[in-house]
């Protein structure tokens, strides 16, 4: 499974350039000239590593890696592309969330290189264990669900949220249980965002209604049984 990079930068041209590079190496990217859908985007698609400019029209990089860090408990490693270069720049942006720091103007080949480093270093320190419900099976590294022999597409919402109640299963997970742990700390969902996300999670799973794998106690949560 190819490692997925999230690019935010505001030139258009570095992106494409980025973006041409990195898919050369085998990557696949997705880029954003600032950091407006990039919390939507973590929540649903599943990102091994960040490049984040620092120098955004929006808000500040190292500002909103800090923040979606400290609120959300994200935990995908990044690294500042920053034309801001002095040694309290450089600290402030380790200090602010990141795992690495290149200033502008970089060589390519060196920043490919810190990139494979890091990715290699996320994968060693990962868990390399699958978690197995009925005949669900869960591979947490290359978040890859197998029902029955066959892969179902989901989400990264919807597989952190197959996974959570797997591995509370025989539990009643409330509502707000489930959006503090999946959705995240401090997230401003509704507990109407987890009965769409369940549902569309059912139908993925159990498209013709013959396993009932997750069952919905009323007035009080869910639970996988």
């Amino acid at each position: 499974m190819k490692a997925q990079i999230l690019i935010v930068e505001d030139d258009k041209d570095l992106i494409e350039l980025l973006e041409y590079r990195l898919s050369k190496e085998g990557y696949e990217t997705l880029g954003f000239l600032s950091t407006k859908n990039v919390k939507k985007v973590i929540n649903e698609e599943i990102i091994d590593l960040i490049l984040m400019d620092r120098n955004l029209p929006d808000i500040e990089g190292s500002e909103f890696i800090s923040m979606l860090r400290e609120k959300d408990g994200m935990d995908i490693p990044v690294i500042y592309l920053s034309a801001k270069d002095s040694k309290y720049h450089v600290r402030e942006g380790f200090l602010r969330g990141g795992d690495d720091y290149v200033t502008k103007p970089f060589e390519m080949t060196e920043l490919m290189l810190r990139i494979e480093a890091i990715l290699r270093r996320t994968k060693k320190n990962s868990q390399a264990n699958n978690v197995t419900f009925r005949d669900i099976h869960l591979d947490l590294n290359s978040r890859i669900v197998i029902i029955e022999n066959r892969e179902v597409e989901l989400t990264k919402l919807e597989f952190d949220l197959l996974h959570t109640l797997i591995i509370h299963q025989g539990n009643v997970l409330k509502r707000d249980f489930l959006l503090k742990n999946v959705w995240g700390k401090g997230a401003g969902y509704q507990g109407r965002t987890v009965n769409v996300a369940l549902n569309r999670l059912k139908e993925k799973i159990d498209p013709d209604k013959s396993k009932d794998y997750i069952k919905t106690v009323r007035g009080v949560g869910y639970t996988i049984q």
